[in-house]
Order: C-alpha cells, then structure tokens, then sequence
C-alpha cells in the first residue's frame, strides 16, 4: 500500500541552523499521526515542507506520491490545511468566507452550507468572522479545510488557546475525519490530546525524532516502575511491585474495604519526553 504521506530523511536549514534534521515518516490513509515538540521544534517548518511552502535542504518528502516540490492543483485539491494563521477575511460573514473558497475550489455553492452544518455554524452563517468567538472561528477554519473532502487534512495546533469544551468539538470532528478514511496530520504540543486522538505521534525535539510510535505503546515502553499504587482512605498511599504477592496486597485492601483509588505507575507522554530530552515540554 502507497503512503499518503512519506518522508526520507528530511533536512531543512536556515543559514548555519538546522532546523530538521534527518526526519523519516510513513503515514498511511485513515490515520490520525501527531507530531510533537515543544515551540521551535520544527514542527511547522515540516507542514511547510510537506505543503510545497518550502523546499527542504535534503531528503525526499512525497504527498499523494508526488515530490512535495512539484505538487499541482490536482494534489492541493485533495488536502485541506488548517495553519497557524486562520486566513479567514474578517468583514466577510461566515457563509461569504466559505462560498469565496468554494468558488477558488471549483465546488458546488452546497458545499458552504454542508461544511457549516457540519461544524455546527449554520445558525452563525450571516456573522461577520470578527464577531465569532476564539471556539467558533476555529470550527469556521476546520469547516473551510475540510469542505472539498480531503484525502489529508493538516491540522496545525487546531485547539490552541480553545476551552476544553470547544477542543471536545474539535476532536468530534476531527475523529469524523478519521472514520471517512482521511489521513490527518496533526501538530500540537499538547499531550494528552494526542494521546486521545492519535494512531501514531513522533516526538520531536531540536529538529530531530526521539521516539515514534502508538502513544500507549510508547509509553508502556518508559514504564521503569511497573509498581501498583494504592490509596487508602486515611490519606496513606502504598507502592506495591505488581506481581503475585502486590496483588494479594491489593485483594487483602479491597477485603478491608480500606481502598480508596488504585493506579498504575505508568507514564504519561509528558514524563516521557523529560526522560528522553531532560527539559519540560512547555
């Protein structure tokens, strides 16, 4: 099976500084793939890369099975990208915004109306982009990118600065995505969102890939601990080894009905990160 996107050691370097150095990637049709890294990582210089913003220094990037630096209208027919930079005219309504894209797209004047309904919007179809709240011009962004049905839809940082109720919305329609067969490709710095949405992620840092895989396998990898954790009523906490004699341990608690919560030692992305890099991820 054909990669919908593949990247062969990519370089990219600005004057004396190495922004990425030797990424390598498969992602396949119906993935969500995260790309995580803290700000300046790299991780938007790729986008660029993969988009035919830029060219890179070295390596092969293939979108669609196309050079990255030879992609026509065919292959941006067929993604949809939703940047750092909303380009949305602010004056223009909702509806005007997308009927103006629809006609740049060459699709049918419906398709506005469906990309609206689709993200909840078609009330809101009159306002001005200006008066939307941060939540509602996020959606109105998602709403143009993914109105001609991409096969890949770039996503860069989609929830940054959302509440968790509208970064709920988001992810529901991110997942909608998903479940069509569209491959997403994903960058944000927010952990456990990849840790919900994502099939694979790769964690960046200084331009380069410390790990890569399934979030839950990566992080059962870094579980050094394997230990049990339980907290009892009366404020105590036990750290047991999780084997046969932590789980009597645990059996005798739960007989005493003394338990008040049961954890496992294992790591988040978070720790992960620290673990490979020695810094925060903020």
């Amino acid at each position: 099976m054909n990669s919908r996107i593949s990247i062969k050691n990519i370089v990219r370097e600005f004057d004396d500084h190495r922004v990425l150095n030797g990424i390598g990637i498969q992602i396949e049709e119906g993935e969500i793939f995260g790309l995580l890294g803290p700000s300046g990582a790299g991780k938007t210089t790729l986008i660029k890369i993969l988009t035919g913003q830029l060219p890179q220094t070295e390596g092969e990037a293939k979108l669609l099975g196309t050079d990255t630096r030879k992609l026509t209208d065919r292959e941006y027919s067929r993604i949809g990208m939703m940047l750092d930079n909303t380009g949305v005219y602010e004056r223009l309504s909702c509806y005007d915004n997308l009927l103006l894209f629809a006609r740049i797209y060459g699709l049918s004047v419906e398709k506005p109306k469906e990309a609206l309904k689709r993200v909840g919007l078609w009330e809101t179809k009159n306002r001005p982009v200006q008066k939307l709240s941060k939540g509602m011009k996020q959606r109105l962004v998602l709403a143009r990118a993914m109105m001609n049905e991409p096969e890949i839809l770039f996503l860069d940082e989609p929830t940054s600065g959302l509440d968790p109720a509208n970064a709920r919305e988001i992810h529901k329609l991110i997942q909608k995505q998903k479940e069509k067969g569209t491959t997403v490709f994903l960058t944000t710095h927010n952990m456990e969102e990849a840790e919900k949405l994502c099939d694979h992620i790769a964690l960046l840092f200084e331009g380069s890939i410390v790990e890569y895989g399934n979030p839950k396998e990566i992080c059962k990898r870094y579980n050094h601990q394997n230990k049990i954790c339980l907290s009892l009523k009366d404020g105590r906490q036990i750290l047991l080894e999780n084997n046969c004699e932590g789980a009597k341990r645990v059996y005798d608690c739960l007989r005493e009905g003394v338990v008040e919560a049961i954890h496992s030692t294992e790591p988040n992305l978070e720790t992960v990160f620290m673990e490979l890099t020695g810094r925060s991820f903020e």
